[in-house]
């Protein structure tokens, strides 16, 4: 990798979190909030309802055990519920909780208050979004086939 490039991504992955911790300042405030643990598996659940305890930790990258343990913080605080599988008795489900689906509403108010007027153009905001979920995208992707080399 040339200098240049990677002086580049070394900026692009500081600024990435610079910005996410001023975004996590500002959900301590207004949602309920947990660990960054809870948070991952959390926002998993909310997008794959239904979803498995092995199929979360895979996809946030974790061991299952710590999933399981940040599913029953989330069971505990009332965000999340498991119900049984239909097919397969020993396999239970994920699902977000209607007090997950008003936290997320409080998080989507609080977060676009926050970058209001710090990008107005609805095009470029279009651009940045793809951006982030290319880069996510393939971050997992590239994690994934890693860990499945010997």
């Amino acid at each position: 990798m040339e200098e240049k490039q990677s002086a580049q991504l070394f900026e692009l992955a500081d600024l990435i979190l610079a910005v996410g911790r001023h975004i996590n300042a500002a959900k301590e405030a207004d949602a309920e909030s947990g660990t960054p643990l809870e948070g991952a598996v959390m926002r998993y659940v909310d997008r794959h309802p239904g979803t498995t305890v092995g199929a979360a930790a895979g996809a946030t990258q974790m061991i299952s055990s710590n999933v399981s343990r940040a599913v029953r913080g989330l069971e505990k605080k009332g965000l999340l519920r498991r119900d049984a599988d239909q097919h397969d008795a020993r396999r239970t489900r994920l699902y977000p909780t209607p007090k997950a689906s008003e936290n997320l509403q409080r998080l989507r108010d609080t977060w676009s208050r926050l970058l209001d007027g710090t990008v107005t153009d609805t095009d470029e905001v279009d651009t940045l979004i793809a951006a982030l979920r290319n880069i996510e995208t393939r971050l997992v992707a590239q994690s994934r086939s890693a860990t499945r080399q010997p």
